[in-house]
């Protein structure tokens, strides 16, 4: 039997984090449990009113967030706040499959528009690969806005 999975980021801001991931993925933030967060409204403006109104500490309210995809194919992706700062490399990384079924210079186009679009989001531009067939058709290393790596593949 197959197991549902999420993916835990450890983070010095989480709100932050998860916004960005949320643009990267499309995916969204889900509304607090048992409030009904109308169309147009952000959730998370939504959370902050609901921790306020069970009585969480203000410097505590940014301790936790989480992204789901709308569609529900996949993985809820979770944020929790750490005091310690990143100081190595990933030993995990997510790849973000940025150009599907592109390959060669059309490919590549794609991932460098996708880079742009992140690190105007506030992501870093690492290292470009370029396409070495068969075994790769190229990718783009990034960090997200903490210094964790990923890849545009």
């Amino acid at each position: 039997m197959s197991r549902h999975i999420q993916i835990t980021f450890d983070a010095h801001d989480p709100k932050a984090l998860s916004s960005f991931w949320n643009e990267v993925l499309g995916y969204v933030h889900p509304g607090p449990p048992g409030v009904d967060v109308p169309e147009g409204t952000d959730p998370l403006d939504a959370w902050d009113d609901f921790l306020a109104r069970v009585g969480v500490p203000e410097d505590q309210r940014n301790s936790r967030s989480a992204i789901e995809d709308p569609d529900g194919q996949g993985p809820r992706v979770f944020f929790q706040r750490v005091p310690e700062d990143k100081v190595a490399k990933n030993r995990v990384h997510l790849d973000v499959r940025a150009a599907p079924g592109l390959q060669g210079d059309e490919r590549m186009a794609a991932l460098e528009a996708e880079c742009e679009r992140l690190v105007a989001l506030g992501a870093a531009r690492v290292r470009r690969f370029e396409p070495e067939p068969p075994m790769s058709h190229g990718f783009i290393v990034m960090a997200d806005p903490e210094g964790n790596e990923f890849c545009l593949d």
